[in-house]
């Protein structure tokens, strides 16, 4: 919430931030409110010449399974345009510890990265996870076959980076950010991508500052 007072002071207009947490729990959908298909045949406008329309009966599924589905907890701020249908432009991904704890939790962050990148929408990670010594960057470079020099033989457990595509003719490039971090040391700030051409700067610092404040930490 801090993130998204910060960017509120500096989004132009028609830009906006929205925060966005899911706790990695198991929930179920509640499908009492839906009406159950009848197995037999619907008639539109019965005994009036209506005509017939069967209910469509899928086959038996060729394999039933209860998968393994990493939980995850997910802390982000988006930034959307509302000029293009509210379009996409930016994430921030806080990371989790349940995002670093397993190969496959780590897997399915770097591949969310990697789509976000895909889709043109300017991707900043900020790990402050120190309990872990996963570095997800790095993991993300190796998914998109790419290195950085400056992640070096042991990446630190704890960064923060801006990623984004652009596009030079023909070629598409990405461009980096990248801020190893330090305990007890002033974090970062990162740009966050409106368009090609149009960043805002983020101000971790301040919003970690506004946050113990907040919350009375000290």
């Amino acid at each position: 919430m801090m993130i998204v007072r910060e960017l509120v002071k500096i989004l132009p207009e028609p830009y906006f931030a929205e925060p966005g947490v899911h706790l990695g729990t198991l929930y179920e959908v509640d499908v009492g409110t839906y009406r159950e298909p009848t197995g037999t045949a619907e008639h539109s406008n019965a005994g009036e010449g209506g005509v017939a329309v069967a209910t469509y009966a899928p086959p038996k599924p060729t394999l039933t399974l209860e998968p393994r589905l990493p939980d995850q907890d997910v802390y982000e701020v988006r930034v959307y345009d509302s000029r293009r249908h509210r379009r996409l432009v930016a994430a921030i991904e806080l990371v989790s510890p349940s995002n670093k704890d397993r190969p496959e939790s780590r897997g399915t962050f770097v591949s969310k990265a990697a789509a976000l990148l895909m889709h043109d929408v300017s991707v900043s990670i900020v790990d402050v996870v120190s309990t872990s010594q996963f570095n997800l960057y790095a993991e993300l470079m190796d998914f998109l076959h790419s290195t950085d020099p400056a992640l070096g033989d042991g990446p630190p457990a704890i960064y923060a980076v801006t990623l984004r595509l652009r596009y030079d003719g023909r070629r598409r490039i990405m461009d980096n950010w990248y801020h190893p971090l330090s305990i007890a040391q002033p974090l970062p700030s990162l740009p966050v991508w409106l368009t090609p051409a149009h960043a805002v700067s983020l101000d971790l610092e301040a919003s970690y500052e506004e946050t113990c404040r907040t919350l009375r930490i000290r």
